[in-house]
């Protein structure tokens, strides 16, 4: 199966694709083999700040390897912004990517992502494209609070709007979430926005970025109104070096990588496990 397909199976059945950002070999090979003991289809990422560090051809071909011994992993470039940045993911063949224009007024952000889809359609026609519309705020780290307000939200006309003058394949929105993760304030999402926005763009899967620290209960409920896609990073960043400091803290004279390595492996494992389950991918793949 093709990720569109996974994606059409999702919205058909109300569960979600898992997407998780990775920065190491180690990260990704225990996210794919948690999903694979868990029978889930998996998309992987790396924004701009992770490929510049990984590479994106490296990227690319190490996902590929995965791919060709049966695993249903997809490379996704997240958050590129810059017209340079994602022609490079599309020409490395990433399966997917996301133009984020977000911050750009919004004719721009209309051009720019038209211009992402029609290079990556000409170039693989099976290649989804990902716009996002919203003011996303927030870091990919842990935050004693971010400000947000429904100014910042998608709006259900425009993104219809969007939809139609891009055709993208998956929508991005804003409806009360953030990046990162919060300690000073609760962080909820607006439902009954989520299904305005799904009703106004019914053909578009829709994703929710920014899910770390977010009630669990909400999440499902997301999903169950329109969510096909689900993107957590600062979590899974959390369990890697909480368990990294421990294994260093416990044997501070251990020098060889893959020995103090293997707890935050096996941390990153236990935390996509939580979230595949959570989102109901388990089992989709068998």
């Amino acid at each position: 199966m093709k990720l569109n397909d996974y994606f059409k199976k999702a919205k058909s059945e109300h569960w979600a694709i898992g997407h998780f950002n990775f920065s190491t070999e180690d990260q990704l090979k225990a996210f794919v083999e948690t999903a694979a003991e868990l029978k889930s289809p998996l998309m992987v990422a790396v924004s701009e700040g992770e490929a510049k560090f990984f590479g994106r051809k490296q990227a690319a071909v190490l996902v590929k390897s995965f791919q060709e011994a049966g695993n249903p992993v997809f490379l996704n470039a997240d958050h590129h912004k810059s017209w340079e940045t994602i022609k490079d993911a599309i020409d490395a063949d990433f399966d997917t990517v996301l133009i984020d224009g977000s911050k750009l007024p919004y004719d721009e952000n209309v051009k720019l992502t038209k211009k992402v889809v029609e290079y990556a359609k000409k170039k693989n026609p099976e290649m989804m494209v990902e716009g996002e519309l919203g003011y996303l705020k927030g870091e990919s780290q842990i935050q004693d609070n971010v400000e947000i307000s429904p100014a910042d939200y998608t709006q259900p006309e425009q993104a219809a709007d969007f939809v139609k003058q891009t055709g993208i394949d998956r929508l991005a929105i804003v409806f009360g979430n953030i990046h990162g993760i919060v300690t000073k304030q609760e962080e909820h999402l607006d439902i009954s926005l989520l299904k305005k926005i799904a009703a106004a763009v019914p053909d578009t899967y829709l994703v929710l970025h920014g899910a770390s620290g977010l009630p669990p209960a909400e999440i499902k409920e997301a999903i169950a109104s329109g969510i096909c896609n689900v993107h957590i990073n600062t979590e899974l960043r959390v369990a890697y070096i909480e368990a990294l400091k421990q294994a260093i803290q416990t044997d501070p004279k251990q020098t060889t990588p893959y020995k103090f390595l293997g707890g935050s492996y096996e941390a990153s494992k236990k935390a996509i496990k939580e979230k595949l389950e959570l989102f109901g991918s388990v089992g989709k793949t068998g």
